[in-house]
């Protein structure tokens, strides 16, 4: 298949390699640059354990000496692998989306008097810290990295998607769905959002294309890339 990848880097990066070496063609557009927030305003604990929703906050528990030994619970496996290649050793994966890394934090820290420090994107999808307070655990929120968009398509992307040359798009957020309507009507490509087979990682990013008014959109049965895969 003739796939398009839109997911910032390193991860697309990642997900287009693996999808070539599975014989796909495939096109990147990272459409979201990540950057991390100078000065975080993480403070020093003490902390019941850290959450993480994405790899690209595993870089703010490295640089902190207040973080060394607290546990660590990621949403997927993915970041928990990231987490350990980090260094990281007491690191536990909730296998699925944000309400099952709250359930799995409220089961491990039940009854813990500190709170949960979960180092987070400014842009959030999910309520981690209302599902962990409906458990009675507290929780500081620390934003140390962010996510800007880019308003356009590459050339090539431009010209794949004018004349056809794209079967599928692989979402793998709201966010970066929303940014692949969004360069689509800068470039006045709406019409490709309408043709093309999006694939989503979620049924929440899904939303987004079939809200523009996409009508070939898939969401995976599991929020995981194997998942996603699965569907092509």
């Amino acid at each position: 298949m003739r796939l398009l990848v839109t997911r910032p880097d390193p991860d697309g990066a990642r997900t287009a390699a693996a999808l070539r070496t599975r014989g796909h063609d495939v096109l990147a557009a990272p459409l979201l640059r990540i950057e991390s927030v100078a000065d975080a305003a993480i403070g020093d604990g003490p902390w019941a354990a850290v959450a993480l929703t994405s790899t690209n906050a595993i870089g703010a528990i490295v640089s902190h000496e207040g973080l060394s030994g607290v546990p660590v619970f990621t949403v997927g496996g993915r970041t928990a692998r990231a987490a350990r290649d980090a260094g990281l050793t007491a690191v536990r994966s909730a296998e699925g989306d944000v309400a099952a890394l709250a359930a799995l934090i409220a089961a491990e820290c039940a009854g813990a008097r500190d709170p949960v420090l979960y180092l987070a994107g400014e842009d959030r999808a999910g309520d981690l810290e209302g599902l962990l307070a409906g458990h009675g655990l507290a929780v500081k929120t620390a934003v140390v990295y962010r996510a800007v968009t880019e308003s356009r398509f590459p050339d090539t992307v431009r010209a794949a998607l004018v004349s056809g040359a794209v079967d599928a798009v692989l979402h793998y957020s709201r966010r970066t769905a929303e940014a692949f309507l969004a360069a689509c009507a800068v470039d006045g490509l709406d019409a490709a959002t309408l043709r093309i087979r999006h694939l989503c990682l979620s049924p929440q990013v899904a939303a987004a294309l079939r809200e523009a008014g996409s009508k070939d959109v898939v969401a995976a049965p599991r929020p995981d890339e194997a998942s996603l895969f699965g569907l092509l």
